[in-house]
């Protein structure tokens, strides 16, 4: 369980952060509208991550293996193995971040295989995609979270290795969680990944 900092952790117990619980309603599963992604359009397919919400539509993610290769790398390796399959998105805070990635959809749980951080100059605006991690700089898992508004407070302290190039308004309607609880969205009310793959890996449609 990560501890609490003066800067809010994006993983365990945040502190309050100004939000809104907003009831969408049940949501019948959506096709996975990631498979009408024109594969041939993307400038690095390897490099580019299509994420499909049970929000609805697609979430292109351009990664920066540049930047955070070591981080890229596992995320792409985990994407391959499924790992994200149906894994919920279990804090979202309106004006922040939505954080997602624990199969155990209590915010502690993740891979069992730590990243060291390698922190960069992104900035943590908005689609800005950045790793999870607890008070332990190096303690970085398989939890993520794409940023909804800028939040330059956690640049240098968290490892931002992709952005959000297409899509972004379909992880705005992602169910947010009531602010007197850090964002934690009610069990019955979160928003999954329906699939998660690696554009490469997708073949093209007829």
């Amino acid at each position: 369980m990560a501890t609490i900092m003066k800067k809010p952790l994006i993983f365990g117990i945040l502190i309050a952060f100004a939000g809104t619980a907003i009831y969408l309603g049940t949501r019948d599963m959506p096709p996975n509208s990631c498979d009408e992604v024109n594969i041939a359009s993307l400038s690095d397919p390897e490099n580019t991550i299509l994420l499909a919400p049970s929000s609805g539509g697609c979430v292109v993610i351009e990664t920066y293996p540049g930047k955070a290769p070591n981080h890229v790398a596992r995320f792409k390796e985990l994407v391959r193995d499924g790992f994200y399959t149906d894994v919920v998105f279990h804090r979202v805070i309106e004006g922040f971040m939505a954080q997602t990635g624990d199969p155990t959809g209590t915010g502690t749980g993740g891979s069992g295989q730590n990243i060291d951080a390698e922190f960069n100059d992104i900035s943590h605006e908005r689609g800005v995609v950045s790793t999870a991690r607890s008070e332990e700089p190096n303690s970085a898992d398989s939890q993520f979270f794409i940023m909804l508004e800028a939040a330059p407070h956690l640049d240098g302290m968290y490892t931002a290795w992709g952005r959000v190039i297409s899509g972004m308004e379909n992880i705005d309607a992602i169910q947010k969680g009531p602010k007197e609880q850090n964002g934690i969205v009610p069990e019955d009310l979160r928003d999954k990944i329906v699939s998660m793959r690696v554009a490469a890996d997708v073949k093209p449609a007829d």
